[in-house]
């Protein structure tokens, strides 16, 4: 076979080979996109959720409960974390933190607020979040 005949060959492969998996990546995508449309009524999910509460904490711990099962997890001092986290019913939740297993009643939820009674090691704790406000900036640390 002489090389214009083993390029053409070559080039017709590649292009059989890329027309066999368009179809499959367009499948992938409306799988995707059905995924997300599902979680639509859920309010806990794709959307920043940041922590209110006592004005002399660090400021600004945000959660995102993504419909994928990822939880990003971040605040304006120190830097993100990426975490599997579980919608175990309608009424708690729970997620992976530094090997351990977090679980949370969720006290209250809709649009406007998110109500978290955390279960940890040392007793209860309760954590209210609200949608964060765009755009949104951290506020300066004090030095």
């Amino acid at each position: 076979m002489d090389t214009k005949a083993a390029i053409f060959a070559l080039m017709t492969v590649w292009g059989v080979g890329a027309c066999v998996t368009v179809p499959a990546l367009a499948q992938d995508d409306d799988a995707a996109a059905e995924e997300r449309e599902g979680g639509d009524d859920n309010p806990l999910l794709n959307r920043v959720w940041v922590k209110q509460g006592d004005a002399s904490a660090l400021p600004s711990v945000m959660h995102i409960f993504l419909a994928d099962g990822t939880l990003v997890s971040d605040s304006c001092w120190e830097t993100y974390r990426l975490s599997t986290w579980h919608q175990v019913s309608d009424t708690e939740i729970s997620w992976e933190e530094d090997g351990m297993t977090i679980s949370a009643d969720i006290a209250s939820l809709s649009a406007d607020e998110l109500v978290l009674n955390l279960k940890l090691v040392g007793g209860a704790e309760e954590q209210r979040f609200a949608p964060a406000s765009v755009p949104y900036l951290c506020p300066d640390m004090e030095k």
